[in-house]
C-alpha cells in the first residue's frame, strides 16, 4: 500500500469518561476505495471512536492522521473540512425542511446575497441521482420513509465532497430489497475512491460488502482480519469466547392460555386476527414489512384502538384502547422503537426501571424511593446491565444495555405476558444471546412471550410456534418442527382472504388463508 492510498490513520487513541475507560490504545486505518468494517459488541467503543472522527469528542491520548498529516478534530466543521462525513443511526435531518435544504444546510449557494434556490435544487438533484433515489429536492423530509432518509443522508455527505464516509448501522431498519440498493451505492462509492467505515451487527453483510475488518472489544482493538473471515471467528474475536448455540431456546412446560385474542379487527389495517399464547411458551409472529404485526400487538397492549374483537388475559377481557388496563392485567410491551417509545432517554437507569411500578410504589402521594432503588439494583444486577451506576442517564448506555432496561422495567412489574417487538434490532451477537437467555428464564417461570422479529432465523430459533401474517391477517400457524424459512416465506407472500382450517404436515390443524 502506498501512502497516497491511506486516507485515515488512528494510532493509540485513548478516551476516558468519569469511571469508564471507553477507548484504550485503539489503532485503525482506512484506505482509498475500500470498505473497512468496524465490528464489536455494544459498549465496545465503536460509537466513541466515530465521535472522535466527527469532532464530538477529542482524544485524551494518541493521534489522528488524515492524508498522512497529523490533525486535531475539535468540531464538526473540522471534520467536514477534512472530508469526513458521518451518517448516524439517528438521522441528522430537519423534518420541516426540504430535501435540498437539508443537503446544503448551512452551505446554501447564494446569488446577489440571497439563497440561490434554483441552483441548490439542481445540485441536490444531481446528488440524489448519484445515490439512485427517486425523490424530489423540494419534498419535505418529514414525508420520506426510512430508506429514502438514508439516501438523503448519503447525498448530504457527498455534497461535502467526503473522502471518508462513516456509516453507523445503516441497514438496521431497511428491508432486504432496500439493503441491496444501499450496497450497490456503497460499491459505487468505493469504485469512486471513497473510503467507507462500515459499522454493522449483521455478520452476513461483512463478506458481502467489506474488504477488511477491525474488531474492538472492551475499548481495545483486538484484531484486524479479512472480510472473508468465518463468522464463528468474528464472534470469538468480538466477545472473547465462542457462542456454540446462537439461539439457545430452552423449551418449558406449556401451561394454560394466558393471552387470548379473538377476531381482532381494525378496518384497513388488520382483520379477524385470533391466537393464543400459553404459559411457558414463545410464540413468534413473522411476516413482511407492512403485514400488520406491530399494529396488532399495539392494539393488544391498548396503545392503539381496534373496531372489533376481544383481548383476554387468563380468561378475563381487557378494555380496548386502555394501556393501564392491559398493564394491570399483566401485559408488557417492549416496543420496536426502544428510544422513542420504551425509554425516557434523559432519565437515569433507576428512574427508567421504576416507570411501570411507580404507581404501585406510591402511598399517600409519596414514592417509596428506597424500595424502588433496591428493586432497580436487583434487576439491573440480574440482567447484567453494564453501567457506571443507577444514576447514569439511559441515553449514554449501549443499545443492548438500553434494551435490558426496557425489559427490566416489565420484569419488576411481574408481567405475565411480555410482547417483544424486534427485541434484538441493532444489538450485537453477545447481547442477543443474553436477551434470549432472559426469554428462557421468563418462560421457565411461567410467563408467556409474544415475539415479533424481521430476523427470520431468530423467529425460527426461539419460537415454540410461529404465526405468519400477510396483508393484515394470520396466513398460517406452524409448529417449531414445521417452521422453515421456505414455509414461513410461502405464507408471508400468500394472499389470505378467508380464514379456514388446514392440516399441516404432522397432522395438526393450523389456521391458513386461502
Amino acid at each position: 500500500m502506498s501512502n497516497a492510498d491511506e486516507l485515515l490513520r488512528i494510532e493509540g487513541i485513548r478516551k476516558t469518561f468519569p469511571g469508564v475507560v471507553a477507548l484504550d490504545g485503539v489503532d485503525f486505518d482506512l484506505r482509498r476505495g475500500e470498505v473497512h468494517v468496524l465490528l464489536g459488541e455494544n459498549g465496545a467503543g465503536k460509537s466513541t471512536l466515530i465521535k472522535m472522527l466527527s469532532g464530538a469528542y477529542t482524544p485524551d491520548a494518541g493521534r489522528i492522521l488524515v492524508g498522512g498529516e497529523e490533525t486535531r478534530i475539535q468540531g464538526a466543521q473540522d471534520s467536514e473540512r477534512l472530508g469526513i462525513a458521518t451518517i448516524y443511526q439517528e438521522f441528522n435531518l430537519v423534518p420541516d425542511l426540504t430535501v435540498a435544504e437539508n443537503i446544503f444546510l448551512g452551505r446554501q449557494p447564494r446569488r446577489f446575497g440571497m439563497i440561490d434556490r434554483k441552483k441548490m435544487e439542481a445540485d441536490a438533484e444531481v446528488l440524489l441521482k448519484r445515490v439512485g433515489v427517486n425523490v424530489s429536492p423540494r419534498a419535505r423530509v418529514r414525508d420520506l420513509g426510512i430508506a429514502r432518509l438514508q439516501m438523503v443522508e448519503i447525498a448530504k455527505a457527498l455534497s461535502l465532497d467526503a473522502r471518508v464516509l462513516i456509516m453507523d448501522e445503516p441497514t438496521a431498519v431497511l428491508t432486504s430489497e432496500e439493503v441491496d440498493k444501499l450496497f450497490a451505492i456503497v460499491r459505487a462509492l468505493r469504485e469512486d475512491g471513497v473510503g467507507i467505515v462500515f459499522i454493522t451487527h449483521h455478520l452476513e453483510e461483512i463478506a458481502a460488502l467489506g474488504d477488511r475488518v477491525t474488531v474492538i472489544r472492551d475499548g481495545k482493538s483486538v484484531g484486524q482480519v479479512p472480510a472473508s473471515t468465518p463468522e464463528d471467528e468474528l464472534v470469538r474475536l468480538m466477545v472473547g469466547r465462542s457462542i456454540e448455540q446462537q439461539y439457545p431456546r430452552e423449551r418449558a412446560d406449556r401451561g394454560a392460555p394466558l393471552l387470548s385474542v379473538e377476531g381482532l379487527t381494525r378496518d384497513g389495517v388488520f382483520h379477524d386476527v385470533g391466537f393464543e399464547v400459553h404459559a411457558g411458551e414463545v410464540v413468534g409472529i413473522a411476516g413482511l414489512v407492512g403485514a400488520g404485526r406491530t399494529e396488532v400487538v399495539r392494539a393488544v397492549f391498548g396503545a392503539d384502538g381496534y373496531d372489533k374483537g376481544t383481548v383476554k388475559v387468563s380468561g378475563a377481557p381487557i378494555a380496548k384502547s386502555d394501556v393501564n388496563a392491559a398493564m394491570t392485567a399483566g401485559i408488557g410491551l417492549v416496543p420496536e422503537d426502544r428510544k422513542g417509545q420504551g425509554l425516557v432517554l434523559d432519565a437515569s437507569v433507576e428512574e427508567n426501571l421504576g416507570l411501570v411500578t411507580l404507581r404501585s410504589a406510591t402511598r399517600a402521594g409519596l414514592v417509596d424511593l428506597k424500595g424502588q432503588r433496591e428493586s432497580a439494583e436487583r434487576i439491573a444486577g440480574q440482567l447484567g446491565v453494564r453501567m457506571a451506576g443507577l444514576g447514569q442517564h439511559v441515553r449514554t448506555l449501549s443499545g443492548g444495555n438500553q434494551q435490558k432496561v426496557v425489559i427490566g422495567k416489565w420484569l419488576l412489574a411481574d408481567t405475565k405476558v411480555l410482547i417483544l417487538d424486534e427485541p434484538t434490532r441493532g444489538i450485537d451477537v453477545g447481547a442477543k444471546v443474553e436477551i434470549y437467555q432472559l426469554v428462557n428464564e421468563l418462560t421457565a417461570a411461567g410467563a408467556a412471550v409474544l415475539m415479533i422479529s424481521s430476523d427470520l432465523p431468530e423467529v425460527l430459533g426461539m419460537s415454540d410456534r410461529v404465526l405468519v401474517m400477510a396483508q393484515g391477517r394470520i396466513a398460517g400457524e406452524l409448529s417449531a418442527d414445521e417452521a422453515t424459512q421456505d414455509a414461513v416465506m410461502a405464507l408471508a407472500v400468500s394472499t389470505p382472504t378467508t380464514t379456514s382450517t388446514t392440516t399441516t404436515t404432522n397432522g395438526t390443524e393450523a389456521s391458513r388463508g386461502h
